[in-house]
């Protein structure tokens, strides 16, 4: 359960990215449930819903013309088109969260990560990899839930998306979980209690 936020720091955004398969929602879902002051931001997509799912907690789940209308409108920080389908995020979801000091965690794809990266230059941008190919291609097998060319498509994209991971200021290896889980919440620690972030404490020393 997050507490109130300290209205006199800026929230932090951490956004994280992955190929499909690397297990990034899974991790960001950990994250949210086992790092305190710390709040999912929920993208908005155009797919159907899958078994489980749930309209306003996995995703917000418009048509493509309410999408359209969004971006027409400039209501979204980020969006893109991934496997045939559209996703973004609120504007007004950051920047609510940044003025009341709260931290928000994206989980979003490469080509939304770099939008983001030209208008929150102070965001955490983290990437999530597999141990391998090979590894990642068993996972999505594992799944069951895609087409044969489903797979090799998601396949191919992770080869661009991998391309990219060295734009981001961290790279974590998922090859265990908990090993992962517990990498990022030390990422988000210490990305925290960085000074420029925390000028707020010294007020009381200088006041």
């Amino acid at each position: 359960m997050n507490k109130q936020a300290d209205p006199s720091r800026k929230g932090i955004l951490f956004v994280v990215s992955a190929p499909s398969g690397a297990g990034k929602t899974s991790l960001c879902r950990e994250l949210i449930d086992s790092v305190t002051d710390l709040e999912q931001s929920i993208s908005f997509a155009t797919r159907p819903r899958r078994d489980g799912e749930r309209d306003g907690v996995d995703y917000h789940f418009v048509p493509s013309d309410t999408f359209r209308q969004m971006i027409e409108r400039h209501q979204l920080a980020e969006w893109a088109e991934v496997h045939g389908n559209l996703y973004g995020t609120s504007l007004a979801t950051i920047e609510d969260a940044s003025l009341k000091g709260i931290d928000l965690l994206l989980d979003i794809d490469c080509q939304g990560a770099a939008q983001l990266r030209k208008s929150y230059r102070r965001g955490v941008f983290i990437f999530i990899l597999p141990p391998d190919y090979d590894e990642l291609e068993r996972r999505l097998r594992e799944r069951g839930t895609d087409s044969e060319e489903v797979i090799l498509r998601r396949l191919r994209n992770a080869q661009q998306e991998i391309a990219q991971a060295e734009q981001y200021d961290y790279l974590v290896v998922n090859d265990d979980f908990s090993a992962a889980k517990a990498k990022l919440i030390s990422i988000i620690h210490a990305e925290r209690s960085r000074a420029n972030r925390c000028r707020y404490l010294l007020q009381k020393f200088t006041s």
